[in-house]
């Protein structure tokens, strides 16, 4: 399906799901967030639900995260969509602790443009090679090395990255940082890259789309936008050698490890045996302390009472726009840390203890 399709089909989700009257003529409250692509999907799908419910308007600019956390250290927006966790240093100091709620799980996926669109697979040095400028040529030897060469033409490899700060670029460079030594040491990871070769775009529908009008061209996008322009992506090897298929289902299996050791959650390079290893969570950044810029305590509860719910019941319908729900253990440290958020130095919402969800 096309991407208005797409999103066609979660407006639909959402007034099949929600089951609710129309809106009331004018809502209670306004929430404003911007930041990532990468979940921008689902956002719109719960955030409209959520809409239904409460008569709390919610609006959400794709910016991308860079973006998202700037306009949340200028105290423009009320929370910023990332898919790198934020620090108090990222956005601004002055403010107060930052906290980071983790919304799911999803995939960023290596998309291209070759004739007859061929079902390929890449090894971690094919793929940091061709983002390095190194390979070329569709039929070089080192992709022909693990694809038949019957599917792969003489025609030269155009890369398409993100030029905006990205969190989509972050997962896909802490990627191909862990796997690829000179990648770690020429390019690193980061939110925004000096990419070596390439035509860049703005945002995940700018890649995909970029990608779409050019012939043999590649490039990385979240799985959502992989689907909904009917693109062809490919089988990437994992850790344990292995070649696995973005799904829902390998993406799972990549969350599916413990995280208790992990300071940043990065689930890149998994060593699950089934997992798909350029997987990440995404987030959403609030200060902890509401109270400033005028802020009421009740639009502080109503956006603590919006992120509760994308943790819990929003958890459902994940996978329906192809990203993995958080697990059992995710959520419960999201809800902890929902349970921290003040209003002059008050709780702003007692919710019950997460256990067993």
């Amino acid at each position: 399906m096309t991407l208005s399709r797409l999103l066609l089909r979660i407006l639909l989700l959402c007034t099949i799901v929600a089951g609710m009257s129309a809106l009331p003529a004018a809502a209670a409250s306004e929430l404003k967030g911007a930041g990532a692509t990468f979940p921008q999907p689902l956002y719109e799908m719960l955030f409209t639900m959520y809409q239904r419910r409460h008569a709390v308007k919610v609006v959400y600019e794709g910016v991308g995260s860079g973006e998202g956390l700037r306009l949340l250290s200028t105290r423009t927006i009320d929370f910023a969509g990332t898919d790198k966790m934020a620090s108090q240093e990222t956005t601004d100091a002055g403010s107060g602790a930052v906290l980071n709620i983790p919304t799911c799980v999803g995939a960023v996926v290596v998309v291209y443009n070759v004739p007859g669109n061929p079902k390929l697979r890449f090894t971690p040095e094919v793929v940091a090679d061709i983002f390095l400028g190194r390979i070329k040529r569709w039929n070089d030897p080192r992709i022909a090395a693990v694809n038949p060469p019957g599917d792969l033409p003489d025609i030269p490899i155009t890369v398409v990255y993100r030029i905006d700060a990205s969190g989509t670029t972050f997962i896909f460079s802490d990627y191909l940082a862990k796997t690829s030594g000179e990648w770690s040491d020429r390019i690193g990871k980061g939110t925004f890259l000096k990419w070596p070769t390439g035509q860049g775009a703005k945002g995940n529908p700018g890649v995909a789309g970029l990608v779409r009008q050019i012939p043999g061209s590649i490039g990385y996008v979240e799985l959502v936008y992989a689907i909904g322009n009917k693109m062809t992506f490919g089988t990437l090897r994992n850790r344990s050698g292995r070649f696995i298929v973005p799904t829902v289902k390998s993406v799972t299996a990549a969350a599916s490890i413990d995280l208790a050791s992990s300071a940043d959650y990065s689930l890149t390079d998994t060593p699950v045996p089934d997992g798909y290893p350029v997987s990440g969570f995404t987030w959403i950044a609030l200060y902890r302390e509401q109270n400033y810029s005028g802020r009421t305590r009740e639009k502080a509860q109503h956006l603590v009472k919006l992120l509760s719910f994308i943790v819990h019941e929003g958890q459902k319908y994940a996978t329906s726009l192809h990203y993995a729900p958080l697990p059992k253990n995710v959520r419960r440290s999201a809800h902890t840390l929902l349970g921290t958020v003040t209003h002059g130095g008050a709780p702003v919402h007692r919710h019950r203890a997460a256990a067993g969800r």
